[in-house]
């Protein structure tokens, strides 16, 4: 029986409690009156609980471990419920089988949560296959098929996130337009090999034009005036916009609008601003526009180069807008603006306005003269639009440039930068398909033109024997006696990785000591934008970085580096180019640089090597450059050994190869092609919104 030799009073107490130990009896003074066997070693755990019960407390359980043992105790108080206890009773009960239980009950509880989380991870691979992985191998199928050219039907319309649905449309259109660009290519090339040349831009310009003048814009003149000893003495300014564009007009002929900047364009320009360029031999009219020191202050230096040139430019320099600046920056546009159309009155007329000086522009001259065909070609990057986004006047300028008929970039990732931003920050219809975007019933195409340049011949420098004799005499007087020579030409502008070239050539000389001596970079520095002071800093720095590295590894008859300031003309850089073995071009972020194409043009033994940086648009065509990332020190120092110790058979073969995409593909045909795009383009006028 369960409670065999238990009194009755207690059985349904301890009912439950099958294992017993034994009882103890307490008198009323705490003292032990009776044990059962072998309770000694658990009687003390009992003494708390049982002073409590003698104390007035009701009958009282609870475990406790003695002997390394868990038990259960039951003191039960002894005598009438109304009078203090005579006594206590006792009760001791094996518990150890609580702690089995316990465990047992854990591991069958980590048994099912392991299950449960297996099933749940099974689920959850099964449901990623089934929404991801399955629709994301599809799109991959699919984008291979189009690379392969084996379809042209949409993406799967699984595509789990929209963003990326929209990219792989975006991609394909991409696709699809560099395609035909490329089998429009591939059609012209074979019914011509031609390589363009001045008249043949003369005889397209007269088919395209339609009989009216061809008009630039642009801030840069291609012909300014200074005074010199009392006297006006032309120079043609340091532009990759003017290094493409005047060979252009000097074969069209027609009107180039440019800021009058020189202090004595004045007393050269008639009455309007005006005069016959290049004075020499005029082809074309250039046209003056006059702007007060406070706006060329606010509009050139303020918004163009402190606020979008570091914006468009990944090179580390933070933008500055001003509201000033900007209040000058359209004020200067519409002054540019209605000098176009002065010149035009209400006849036809093709203008291409020129880069980010000049944004708002066309759209000024499309809402007054609808009929107008308008192309706008921007010199510099397009950042994504998480950039162009800092700009407080981003849909403005946007606007402004939707108002062209065509919007030329260096590169198809310009193209797709800006329409992603256009379709993100303006409410303008985007066909991808066919690189264009409609704002207010006026479509504006987007297309790629890589720049480039003439040939020097074309260009009035020196003869043979006169180069020849020219490079001699700089070479005198700049102690040039090293044999290897490199060159750099550029204007100072941080975007041109100048501190990096500098770094590079100190640790080219001192990973390489058996060149001390017999190498030189000469770094042609054209001075600009002064009046900013990140410029004058700059100068500086290079000044004092040159001067370092000279005074550690100079002799008295050889100096590593030579930094020659100062607005270099056109027969000095060419003598530099061609008498330079190796050019270095090591921009932090470029549009096109063509500097690179004019050193490679000056190669008349084809024997040169080009170090070009990555970041700059030329690296997509020239190829067989020397790739360089100029942050890179080591690689870049690496990259100098290679150019001086590589062999005459592969710098030939290197450079006629490039030699070859920069005569085909020159200024001219750059021209011819957009302003056939521009004349294949509808003229229609965006409504203002």
């Amino acid at each position: 029986m369960p409670n065999q030799g238990i009194p009755s009073f207690l059985g349904d107490r301890l009912e439950g409690h099958r294992r017993l130990l034994g009882f103890a009896l307490y008198r009323a003074d705490g003292s032990l009156a009776a044990s059962g066997k072998d309770l000694e070693d658990f009687t003390p755990s009992a003494q708390p609980l049982l002073a409590r019960v003698l104390a007035g407390s009701p009958e009282i359980s609870d475990l406790a471990r003695a002997d390394d043992q868990l038990i259960h105790i039951f003191v039960r108080p002894l005598g009438p419920s109304a009078q203090p206890p005579s006594g206590a009773l006792v009760a001791f009960h094996e518990a150890g089988f609580l702690e089995e239980r316990t465990n047992a009950g854990l591991m069958r509880s980590a048994f099912w949560i392991v299950l449960a989380c297996l099933a749940l991870v099974g689920l959850f691979v099964f449901v990623t296959w089934f929404v991801y992985e399955r629709p994301l191998q599809g799109l991959a199928d699919w984008m291979k098929r189009l690379r392969m050219g084996e379809g042209s039907e949409a993406p799967p319309l699984q595509i789990p996130l929209r963003s990326l649905a929209e990219e792989s449309n975006h991609l394909a259109a991409s696709l699809r337009a560099v395609r035909s660009a490329s089998l429009d290519f591939s059609r012209q090339a074979s019914q011509s090999v031609k390589v363009w040349t001045r008249d043949r831009l003369r005889t397209e310009a007269v088919d395209t034009l339609g009989g009216g003048p061809l008009i630039v814009v642009s801030n840069r003149e291609p012909y300014m005036h200074v005074l010199q000893d009392g006297r006006p003495k032309v120079i043609v300014p340091a532009s990759g916009v003017v290094t493409a564009l005047d060979p252009v007009l000097q074969a069209c002929g027609g009107i180039w609008v440019a800021h009058g900047s020189g202090d004595a364009d004045r007393e050269t320009s008639d009455s309007r601003g005006r005069l016959a360029v290049p004075p020499e031999d005029p082809r074309y009219t250039l046209l003056r526009v006059w702007l007060s020191k406070e706006e060329e202050q606010g509009y050139y230096y303020g918004f163009s180069n402190e606020g979008l040139w570091p914006l468009c430019h990944l090179a580390h320099e933070r933008p500055v807008f001003r509201d000033s600046d900007w209040k000058h920056y359209v004020a200067v546009n519409r002054q540019f603006a209605r000098s176009v159309l002065d010149e035009v009155g209400g006849g036809r007329a093709t203008v291409l306005v020129q880069d980010y000086h000049l944004a708002l522009v066309p759209q000024l001259l499309k809402e007054e003269h609808p009929e107008l065909k308008v192309g706008l070609f921007w010199h510099i990057p397009w950042p994504n639009p998480e950039a162009f986004r800092i700009c407080p006047w981003r849909e403005e300028l946007l606007r402004g440039m939707l108002g062209a008929d065509l919007l030329g970039f260096h590169l198809q990732q310009h193209c797709n930068n800006f329409l992603d931003t256009v379709d993100r920050m303006v409410q303008a219809r985007l066909d991808w398909d066919r690189f264009s975007a409609d704002l207010g019933g006026h479509t504006a195409r987007v297309r790629p033109f890589p720049i480039s340049v003439e040939s020097w011949s074309e260009r009035g420098v020196l003869g043979d024997q006169d180069l020849e004799r020219r490079i001699r005499e700089l070479r005198e007087l700049h102690k040039l006696t090293a044999p290897i020579l490199a060159v750099g030409v550029e204007r100072i502008d941080y975007t041109k990785g100048l501190p990096e070239r500098f770094r590079a050539v100190g640790r080219f000389l001192e990973t390489n000591p058996e060149y001390r001596g017999r190498f030189t970079l000469v770094q042609l520095g054209a001075p600009s934008r002064t009046h900013i002071r990140r410029y004058r800093d700059l100068q500086s720095e290079l000044e004092s970085q040159a001067d370092e590295i000279n005074w550690r590894f100079q002799t008295d008859d050889w100096k590593p580096i030579r930094f020659l300031v100062a607005h270099h003309d056109a027969q000095t850089v060419h003598a530099f180019l061609s008498m330079g073995s190796i050019c270095i071009i090591s921009s932090l972020h470029d549009g096109m640089n063509l500097v690179a194409k004019e050193f490679i043009a000056a190669q008349e033994r084809r024997d040169g090597v080009l170090i070009l940086s990555e970041f700059a648009g030329a690296a997509r065509e020239l190829v067989d450059a020397l790739l360089i990332n100029p942050y890179d020190t080591e690689q870049f120092a690496r990259a100098i050994r290679s150019a001086v110790e590589m062999g005459p058979d592969e710098r030939k073969a290197r450079m006629a190869r490039m030699h070859r995409i920069v005569q085909e593909n020159n200024v001219y045909r750059w021209a011819g092609d957009l302003l056939r795009e521009l004349s294949h383009a509808p003229s229609r006028v965006a409504t203002p919104t």
